[in-house]
């Protein structure tokens, strides 16, 4: 079984998914602030990068420096093959909470 997986660590690690090699703080932080509909945190996210490297499902590289960033490095983060497993065992686990469960709630006179 992989490891369990918050529901802020599953926005992240979608939008390492999403990004693809182009995953970096700001642009992760966008994307899940973008999905989720709602501010987001900058340190929230580093911290949740940090978390889920110590957990060993993501890993990172640093990029060269940009101009924009006055020759500043970026970190890259991409998911390990951990990463997407857990992303998928949780996937599977929403899942089957709402197998058999009538969309939208409330749609069954009587129940709800």
């Amino acid at each position: 079984m992989a490891e369990h997986l918050g529901a802020f660590e599953q926005a992240v690690l979608l939008s390492l998914v999403r990004l693809g090699d182009e995953a970096y703080g700001r642009a992760i932080m966008q994307e899940v602030q973008s999905r989720l509909e709602r501010e987001v945190a900058a340190g929230a996210v580093h911290a949740t990068l940090e978390r889920l490297q110590r957990k060993g499902l993501v890993t990172s590289r640093i990029g060269p420096g940009t101009p924009v960033r006055a020759g500043r490095p970026r970190r890259y983060y991409r998911p390990r093959p951990a990463g997407i497993r857990a992303l998928n065992e949780a996937r599977a686990a929403v899942d089957n909470l709402w197998h058999g469960i009538r969309w939208p709630l409330g749609a069954a006179k009587g129940r709800i």
